[in-house]
């Protein structure tokens, strides 16, 4: 048996708050999403983009059956545009399968998050420019 089991909880709870540091969110004003491959079936990406000291707001994006990577980026870069408009965040294609998102002016910078994909067989990659 343990002598203090409060030290004993405390030494389980110090890597758990190390962990969720390190975890924590890194905005930036320039992101780019990578699509690959074709959705075997018909399902939903749903992204959460966090401005610096504000809400999380999710955007959540159909895709069919059958989208190739460049025609999914499509739908991703007018959905953004959609959403958000044109005044907070310029979003244009890359390479055709990639989506660039860029903070205008003096906006604050933002974390995007991959929160679900349900589109089997297309993959995303969100990266830091």
């Amino acid at each position: 048996m343990l002598s203090n089991p409060r030290r004993w909880l405390l030494g389980l709870a110090c890597p758990l708050v190390i962990s969720a540091q390190v975890a924590s969110a890194e905005p930036s004003n320039k992101w780019r999403i990578a699509v690959d491959h074709t959705a075997n079936i018909a399902g939903e990406i749903e992204l959460s983009l966090t401005p610096e000291g504000a809400e999380a707001t999710s955007l959540v994006v159909p895709i069919p059956a059958g989208t190739h990577e460049n025609h999914a980026a499509l739908l991703i870069r007018d959905a953004l545009r959609r959403q958000y408009g044109r005044s907070l965040y310029k979003t244009e294609m890359d390479d055709g399968e990639d989506v660039l998102i860029k903070v205008r002016g003096r906006n604050p910078d933002i974390d995007l998050v991959l929160m679900r994909n349900t589109a089997e067989g297309l993959k995303l990659h969100l990266s830091r420019e």
